[in-house]
């Protein structure tokens, strides 16, 4: 396994954000007394305004629907990439065995290719020797 670099996103996941949080300088000073505060923070949302909520909910559903959309196109082309099935019901044990162990096929016509041309060398063997006779071995 590869060692990851500093700073690399693997695929499918996304950067760190690089918005700091609101720092103590930005922030409003607290009142003085303390039920002069719960007042104010109950009048006053401290966070964001009604515009910049929706604002907020409209950006997000649109990266959900463009996350969604991304991964339907992945899924596609993954679809595609699969060979078609020929016969109805073979599983994907069948797919992977059939694309992955085509040479075993090729390798045993080669061995049972090479297993008849000696057959046939011990048999023109044969006949020469103990048919014919051409060939004397022995006294």
């Amino acid at each position: 396994m590869a060692k990851r670099a500093r700073g690399s996103v693997r695929p499918g996941q996304r950067r760190a954000s690089t918005r700091r949080p609101a720092s103590a300088s930005t922030a409003k000073p607290a009142a003085a007394t303390p039920g002069a505060a719960t007042a104010a923070a109950a009048t006053k949302p401290s966070g964001l305004s009604e515009a910049e909520l929706e604002r907020a909910a409209q950006l997000e559903a649109q990266l959900l629907a463009d996350e969604k959309s991304a991964e339907q196109s992945r899924k596609r082309s993954r679809d595609r990439s699969v060979a078609p099935r020929d016969v109805v019901g073979t599983g994907t044990i069948a797919i992977r065995a059939e694309q992955e162990y085509a040479y075993v096929g090729r390798d045993l016509k080669r061995i049972a290719r090479i297993a008849a041309l000696e057959l046939g060398i011990l048999a023109v063997l044969y006949v020469l020797i103990d048919v014919t006779k051409v060939f004397k071995i022995g006294a």
